[in-house]
């Protein structure tokens, strides 16, 4: 094969993810309108249908993860900034779980001013709170918290569970975990990686985004922050 002819296979990689994103993105659509029907009927398959969407989330989101760094990388990918309710963004990243919530029996609170608004980028932001959002179900026993609040340069996008929290050397340094696998848990750290490239595509001034991680919080569990100036 000439070099001419060479086959780009980051291209074809990132072709082939953005193709099967969309594919995931129509099979969540239909599954979300099963899920609503047999809630109606309360039908005993409802745990199971809500455990089926929650894994397909779980890969969709990998993919969206997986699609936006190439882009970061081949400098395809920049922030859309714009002024966005903090409340009505949250409540609408939680809605896509309310199924597996009720199917688990757990609870997810959203605590926001529902006056709070914030410049961000809400797909990217989105992505990010979706896959913490994920992982916190997989790894909480009952009870989730989301919130915002307000500081004086920024906000801060906190999502609090009540599992047994983060190892220590995850909360003592998070964005470089993102080429270390863990072969026991399955874990590539991927999703705190984006978490830490999207955060920092937030600047203002001489701030830069951010994201940390520390145990506690108000479920005593594992708590992840990210800071949006």
């Amino acid at each position: 094969m000439t070099q001419k002819n060479k086959l780009d296979f980051s291209f074809i990689m990132a072709a082939s993810v953005h193709d099967m994103k969309n594919s995931l993105s129509m099979l969540l659509h239909s599954l979300d309108e099963v899920n609503h029907e047999i809630a109606e009927l309360d039908l005993p398959i409802a745990q199971r249908m809500a455990t089926l969407q929650y894994e397909a989330a779980r890969v969709n989101n990998d993919l969206v993860q997986l699609l936006s760094l190439y882009k970061l990388d081949s400098d395809m990918l920049t922030a859309d900034i714009d002024e966005h309710f903090l409340l009505d963004f949250l409540e609408e990243q939680v809605a896509r779980y309310h199924p597996l919530f009720a199917a688990r029996n757990m609870r997810c609170e959203v605590d926001c001013d529902e006056r709070l608004t914030g410049y961000f980028d809400s797909d990217l932001v989105s992505g990010v709170v979706n896959n913490i959002l994920a992982n916190a179900i997989r790894y909480s026993r009952s009870q989730i918290r989301v919130s915002a609040r307000a500081v004086e340069d920024g906000l801060y996008i906190t999502i609090e569970d009540d599992g047994q929290g983060f190892p220590a050397k995850m909360v003592e340094i998070p964005e470089q975990l993102s080429t270390e696998v863990d072969f026991e848990s399955g874990s590539t750290n991927l999703g705190l990686y984006f978490a830490h490239r999207i955060a920092q595509l937030h600047m203002q001034k001489d701030k830069t985004g951010k994201i940390s991680l520390r145990n506690g919080g108000a479920l005593n569990g594992g708590v992840f922050e990210m800071y949006l100036p």
